[in-house]
């Protein structure tokens, strides 16, 4: 008889052997994060080995060497017994974790999520010499998630087929439908260029796209003229838009058009897709519903609505400063139009979850490519982490390309990307986040750092609330949308996204891989803050107002939110990091 094919799809990478590689690595992280953030406290025997009590009949042995910031540098192959991450969680919870049922149930669906993408990554790996001749978008989609953050991959609400057709590492370019909004319901923002969504139609959409979009309309005896254009995640529009905006579609205030001509590549943040059958065409970034790296990945409409504002004001201090234009060169990618479409209800209550009030718009962000000089090429910081099959770090392999020494080439990679953060930081007092997604080294032809490029401003740009001069010049719309924090704290966002987020994981593996000690790692990096310091003597007073050589800093927490701080409670506001103690500071010192 004739075998008929399965109807049940197995995802990538789900052998045996793949899985219980994907669980050491990820054990290993979690060991080494949780006790970071002090929710594990191993202890240290006289042998050298550390011990951790999960139960009454078991516990856990290891060896690790321990680093800046408090890091934990596990050795993955001392680890005995072996034992899942699930079921640690599971035995550890009775004694170490104490987790609600709930929160509990919800993380081991994260961390099984995370463990899946995990192995079909391990399953594809290519080298890192292969990882280096990728182009900027073909690379993102081989980067294993935030190094922080255990459960990194673990988008509550997609399904395996989803996760399958829409996760960065399926690597498929994929075309985006487009719905046509009344504009008594959607709103539209753009920086002077793009001040009229028709200036934004003509760049993203080819004559003949927009005839057949205008057609679709014109059949249904509405005018195009009256509404508002954007794509939608075809996710989003099965799970959220078609249901929760049924009314608007059947009185038409809502039409579904189609997909336009382009290809697009799903980004680590899984809702930014970067066109790349049109590089010169904005990169879009759509609200998604599900919940992933602590935070549902909506779109808020106030600060979607912002989000052109803010690129204008922060562009305009760039390109007035010749530090920051010229000698940094600095890129920053700004987000330049955009369509809020406000729920009709859910966005008038004020306490509903906030998941609620983020359902349905779109912001464009400037692509990268067209800023990008010749021979230039750009990565993600995140990639810089990187460690092939073999245990090659995607560093050495860069640095060995460069033909130059370690350190030199890591003297080039701090003075690409700090100078710049500095200057926001200490002239105009403000900071963006600029974590391994956020960040981007751009390089030259021989694989030598040479600037940096920043982007998702509204989301992650914060300002002093210490009032300062330079921010006479920021508007009203801006500045009612951007975090404010105190001038001690506003150094954290460095701290955090950069030298904790990044760096304390950078430097353990340039001390491996390529005989950088971590103390010269962070000596080089303290040299590169001090030289700015030389270089701008006249902002001294603002060296100590934001004064980032303090000798400790907060422990700011990201696996202490998801475990104790916020769980997987529903808000109406978005979380934040917990604060948990404090950590030496590396950067104190002579």
């Amino acid at each position: 008889m004739p075998q008929h094919p399965s109807a049940l799809r197995v995802p990538p990478g789900l052998d045996q052997d793949t899985w219980e590689q994907a669980e050491q690595r990820l054990l290993t992280k979690m060991l080494a994060e949780f006790a970071y953030e002090e929710i594990l406290r191993p202890r240290l025997e006289p042998d050298g080995t550390y011990h951790l009590a999960v139960t009454h009949d078991l516990t856990l042995r290891f060896r690790a060497r321990r680093g800046a910031y408090g890091h934990w540098r596990i050795d993955p192959d001392s680890i005995t017994p072996r034992v899942s991450p699930l079921d640690f969680v599971a035995l550890a919870n009775r004694r170490l974790l104490g987790l609600g049922g709930d929160t509990t149930g919800h993380l081991l669906r994260e961390l099984t999520a995370t463990l899946t993408a995990d192995a079909r990554l391990a399953a594809e790996a290519l080298s890192a010499p292969e990882l280096a001749e990728l182009g900027y978008a073909q690379l993102e989609g081989h980067q294993t998630g935030h190094p922080w953050l255990v459960a990194n991959k673990g988008r509550l609400g997609f399904s395996a087929a989803d996760a399958a057709n829409w996760s960065p590492e399926n690597r498929t370019p994929r075309r985006l439908p487009w719905i046509a909004v009344h504009r008594s319901l959607a709103q539209y923002r753009g920086v002077a260029s793009l001040a009229d969504p028709a200036q934004l139609y003509s760049r993203e959409l080819g004559p003949a796209t927009r005839g057949r979009f205008d057609a679709i309309l014109e059949a249904q005896g509405l005018r195009s003229e009256d509404h508002l254009l954007l794509p939608v995640h075809p996710w989003q529009w099965d799970e959220t838009i078609a249901p929760l905006f049924a009314r608007e579609i059947a009185r038409r205030t809502l039409v579904p058009l189609e997909a336009d001509d382009d290809v697009r590549l799903p980004q680590q943040s899984v809702r930014t897709f970067l066109n790349v059958s049109s590089p010169e065409r904005h990169t879009v970034k759509l609200p998604l519903s599900v919940l992933n790296t602590l935070v549902w990945r909506g779109l808020p409409t106030e600060r979607t609505l912002a989000a052109p504002a803010v690129t204008a004001w922060v562009q305009s201090l760039r390109n007035e400063d010749p530090f920051l234009r010229d000698e940094c060169g600095v890129v920053l990618l700004g987000e330049v139009a955009s369509v809020a479409v406000p729920h009709p209800v859910y966005d008038t209550l004020p306490r509903v979850p906030y998941q609620y009030r983020e359902l349905l718009g779109c912001i464009w962000r400037e692509p990268l490519e067209p800023q990008l000089d010749s021979g230039e090429r750009a990565r993600t910081l995140a990639a810089l982490l990187h460690t092939d099959p073999e245990g090659r770090s995607f560093t050495a392999e860069l640095v060995a390309r460069s033909g130059l020494s370690a350190s030199v080439w890591l003297r080039h990679l701090f003075a690409a990307l700090l100078p710049s953060l500095l200057h926001f930081l200490y002239r105009y007092g403000t900071v963006f986040s600029p974590h391994g997604e956020n960040a981007i080294v751009i390089f030259d032809c021989d694989d030598v750092p040479v600037r940096l490029a920043v982007k998702d401003f509204v989301d992650d740009v914060n300002v002093s609330a210490l009032p300062l001069p330079e921010h006479e010049t920021m508007p009203d719309d801006v500045r009612g949308v951007l975090l404010t924090e105190e001038p001690s704290f506003l150094p954290q966002f460095i701290h955090a996204g950069l030298f904790v987020g990044v760096f304390r994981h950078l430097a353990p593996l340039c001390e491996e891989q390529l005989g950088v000690a971590e103390e010269a790692f962070w000596s080089l990096v303290r040299e590169e803050v001090r030289r700015y310091h030389r270089r701008f003597p006249r902002l001294k007073e603002r060296f100590e107002t934001f004064d980032l050589l303090t000798p400790h800093i907060d422990r700011l927490c990201l696996n202490r939110n998801r475990l104790h701080a916020d769980g997987y409670r529903d808000r109406d506001e978005r979380p934040h990091a917990a604060v948990h103690g404090t950590v030496p500071n590396p950067l104190h010192g002579p």
